[in-house]
């Protein structure tokens, strides 16, 4: 089960506070880190169904290094990345996860309909379609305002996260 602090699952923290969570929370969660966790923090949480994550891009954000030469872009592909830690977070954080890594195995739908930029802080929103012990599927939205700027669903797989660190070395 992952801890969060006082020994408290992130549901539980939730649930008992009702409190948005720190970037140290999730990652307790994600393995994720800087430069490449995207997660600021979390709003509302409902185990195994739904999840509302925070994300501000500044200018010094190291997502918008290179991207398009001149314009503070975000890259689609850290859009729709900001999207799947947020769905990890949603899908990790049940007991019987402990010890286990999700992956993305196909991503059958993405939409950047509004471009994100530098300055722009982001609502994300995602909700499970389905959940097996060993994969399932998500469908993930990003809002600037009341603004639809990215949508997109996927796929993923678990694994056991030690499978997948000696795979790679």
């Amino acid at each position: 089960m992952v801890a969060l602090s006082e020994g408290r699952t992130l549901s539980q923290q939730l649930n008992k506070s009702m409190t948005e969570l720190a970037q140290n929370d999730i990652q307790r969660v994600l393995p994720h880190r800087f430069p490449f966790l995207f997660v600021d923090r979390i709003t509302e949480f409902v185990p195994g169904q739904r999840i509302v994550a925070v994300k501000h891009f500044s200018v010094n954000d190291e997502a918008l290094r290179g991207n398009v030469p001149g314009l503070a872009l975000v890259p689609m592909g850290v859009v729709m990345e900001l999207v799947t830690q947020v769905g990890a977070v949603l899908v990790l954080e049940r007991p019987e996860m402990a010890g286990k890594i999700a992956m993305i195995l196909q991503i059958s739908s993405a939409r950047l309909l509004k471009p994100v930029e530098a300055g722009d802080t982001v609502r994300v929103e995602a909700e499970v379609l389905k959940m097996k012990s060993l994969f399932g599927e998500l469908r993930g939205a990003i809002f600037r305002g009341s603004d639809l700027v990215a949508d997109g669903q996927m796929r993923f797989g678990i694994a056991n996260a030690a499978d997948v660190l000696l795979a790679a070395k």
